[in-house]
């Protein structure tokens, strides 16, 4: 049963970050428009589980009245708050505390803070690390996200017994990782690939929502769109065995989707990670299943 909705507030981004997996830019469309906002905030309470609404994107902080109002409608539905960012405000900590000051007021429970190489090269100084310090200072429950960059590690022990490079990090090859990071890195079998590692595409718990009402159960992958139908109706009649990219997944992940659509392979038919031959495959069928693969500037088609 759903206990969260992750608000993509807008797919606009002051960065361009290679790890991307919505591929975020300053010139990237949607953003929510207020009226669309509570409709979807209002839709959300109506699930009886549902504990926690998130402001992210691209970069909420961009639209800051209307992620603060939408904060307020969250607040007087009864449901928990929290947001994403990549904290570009936080100039200097007396700053960052201005900015946090209406957020603490509306009672936000989760600050979530991008800090890494992708965002920040310089580590001990840059906005992520002044915001938690201004978020600490006042008592705001905040955290950071940190995405390692990829790198070639040690033979390890795979699945089928071969030792073999591995890559190290936590980057996940989806969106414009797949485009910036991929090549020169090993890969493994595409048979390997056999579950989603990630998702929980049977229940899941969470979705996000688009500024186009497209419900993610992964980013790119759609389970409905809350414009033309409700949430509650979204989540009874998700039907995932049936559904023409999460059946195949859940029967045996990627290398599954693989099969039943006759992906053909590129070169030795190896990849990173499970991510990175589930979205090559997603993007080979976006014209098949537009209305369960989209929107396509997440594919980085624009």
């Amino acid at each position: 049963m759903l206990t969260q909705v992750h608000l993509l507030l807008t797919y606009m981004c002051n960065s361009e970050c290679d790890h991307c997996f919505v591929y975020c830019s300053p010139a990237a469309k949607g953003t929510f428009a207020l009226s669309r906002l509570r409709q979807v905030i209002d839709d959300a309470a109506t699930v009886e589980t549902m504990e926690w609404v998130y402001f992210e994107g691209g970069e909420p902080f961009l639209f800051y009245p209307l992620m603060v109002e939408g904060m307020k409608i969250v607040r007087d539905n009864g449901l928990r708050i929290g947001t994403v960012t990549n904290a570009y405000w936080a100039s200097c900590e007396e700053d960052a505390q201005l900015w946090l000051q209406p957020l603490s007021q509306l009672g936000v429970a989760d600050v979530s803070i991008s800090d890494d190489p992708y965002h920040y090269e310089k580590r001990d100084d840059n906005p992520a690390r002044r915001a938690l310090a201004a978020a600490m200072r006042m008592g705001m429950p905040a955290s950071v996200i940190s995405i390692e960059k990829p790198s070639v590690g040690a033979a390890g022990k795979q699945p089928q017994g071969k030792g073999m490079p591995i890559v190290g990090g936590n980057t996940r090859f989806r969106g414009r990782a797949v485009e910036k990071l991929a090549k020169g890195l090993p890969g493994r079998p595409w048979r390997d690939f056999v579950e989603c590692p990630y998702e929980d595409l049977r229940e899941p718990k969470r979705v996000h929502i688009d500024p186009y009402g497209h419900v993610h159960v992964c980013q790119g992958l759609l389970i409905g769109n809350v414009f033309e139908q409700r949430l509650p109706h979204i989540e009874k009649d998700y039907a995932p065995d049936s559904h023409p990219i999460c059946g195949p997944l859940l029967k045996g992940g990627p290398a599954a989707l693989a099969e039943e659509y006759g992906f053909v392979h590129r070169g030795d038919g190896q990849y990173i990670d499970a991510c990175h031959l589930c979205y090559l495959v997603r993007l080979s069928l976006l014209d098949r299943y537009p209305h369960c693969l989209a929107p396509r500037q997440v594919y980085g088609l624009g």
